[in-house]
């Protein structure tokens, strides 16, 4: 609660001082720093802003990574009609003593021209579930033991287009959409579940070190639907050793550079999708759960050889979200920050500590 009401605070202010408006995908909302030299063939020609500063991390084509955390106690009420904090009793309780899996993200560059960048995005995301149950009455809907048995998948789809207006103005359009939920690939889920994710953002590249934007996007970086405003900030000191690379409130990092082959980077991000969970939807509605996450983590990269890259991270993986919706006809509704529609479940999980793995192609 005290990193939602951070969060609330954090979006309010910028509006107060009249400077900023917030996300992504992405799975995961994009990372805005994949767009990679672009250099002047014709000194004559019309000059336009780049889509990057100096020093940031590396733009990765093709990631396969490894995700996983530690131990913690989950907690689930029965099916029901429950206001956001409600005292719904208890009807099943497990122990999660591994939560992980398989990652992989692909950036596919279309078309990379000096006056426009556009790229195609896919991701894979597979998350298993050991659980061992402690607890469960009567009530118990089986949520837990069926995330046990069958875990959590996305798979998604997503675009982004970098356009230069001059040389320091720019607009970014992200779009994505994802299929979530406790199917397997040999047994998809259906179509009509997809999942859209869309940011758009205009801003400046004063200089080589300096690019700033603000806009709005249309989100599930905390499980349910939501319009958040968007504030990108990449920086790079002028000693070249730090920066910053942020799109708040999506992720914040502090980035230390100890070689043009090895980096840092220390801050946050929020993850999170709607999961279809098909045992517990009916012809009449689609039960959702609504899971966010905020990892406070560190990240260090190094180059193994050429354009192949090392990631190691760790951190602390933080419950932002898990409870339920039941969406009448599977149609998507907003509740945002302050809404009160009631959930049909109330779940909590306990926080645990992360690690994860990754080797990636980037960009040269």
């Amino acid at each position: 609660m005290v990193a939602r009401a951070l969060l609330v605070l954090a979006l309010l202010l910028p509006a107060a001082l009249r400077a900023q408006p917030d996300t992504i995908p992405a799975t995961d909302e994009e990372d805005y720093s994949q767009y990679d030299d672009l250099g002047f063939a014709d000194e004559k020609a019309r000059r336009y802003a780049h889509p990057k500063v100096l020093d940031l991390s590396p733009q990765r084509f093709i990631s396969v990574l490894w995700d996983a955390q530690g131990a913690y106690t989950m907690q689930s009420s029965p099916l029901g009609s429950w206001p956001e904090g409600a005292d719904a009793p208890l009807a099943e309780e497990a122990h999660a003593t591994y939560t992980g899996g398989l990652r992989v993200q692909a950036s596919i560059p279309v078309v990379s021209r000096n006056s426009i960048v556009w790229q195609m995005q896919a991701n894979y995301w597979d998350v298993r579930y050991n659980v061992s149950p402690s607890f469960s009455t009567e009530a118990s809907a089986g949520l837990l033991r069926t995330l046990g048995d069958r875990g959590l998948r996305t798979t998604g789809l997503g675009t982004t287009l970098f356009k230069p207006l001059s040389e320091t103005g720019f607009v970014i359009v992200q779009a994505s959409a994802d299929l979530s939920g406790d199917y397997f690939l040999d047994d998809p889920q259906s179509l009509e579940y997809l999942r859209g994710s869309i940011a758009a953002l205009w801003g400046r590249r004063p200089h080589d070190r300096l690019q700033w934007a603000v806009g709005l996007s249309r989100t599930y970086r905390v499980g349910a639907m939501n319009y958040i405003p968007v504030v990108m900030y990449n920086y790079t000191a002028a000693n070249r050793k730090w920066g910053t690379e942020i799109l708040f409130p999506a992720r914040a990092h502090y980035r230390r550079t100890f070689s043009p082959r090895s980096l840092l980077l220390t801050g946050y991000e929020l993850e999170g999708q709607s999961y279809r969970i098909q045992g517990l939807s009916t012809d009449a509605n689609s039960f959702e759960v609504r899971r966010g996450e905020l990892r406070l983590r560190a990240e260090y990269q190094r180059q193994l050889k050429g354009f192949v890259w090392l990631s190691l991270q760790a951190g602390y993986r933080h419950d932002w979200s898990f409870n339920a919706d039941a969406l009448p006809g599977g149609n998507e509704f907003f509740r945002g920050l302050f809404g009160d529609q009631p959930f049909a479940m109330l779940n909590s999980l306990g926080g645990a500590p992360y690690a994860q793995v990754g080797v990636h192609l980037v960009s040269p």
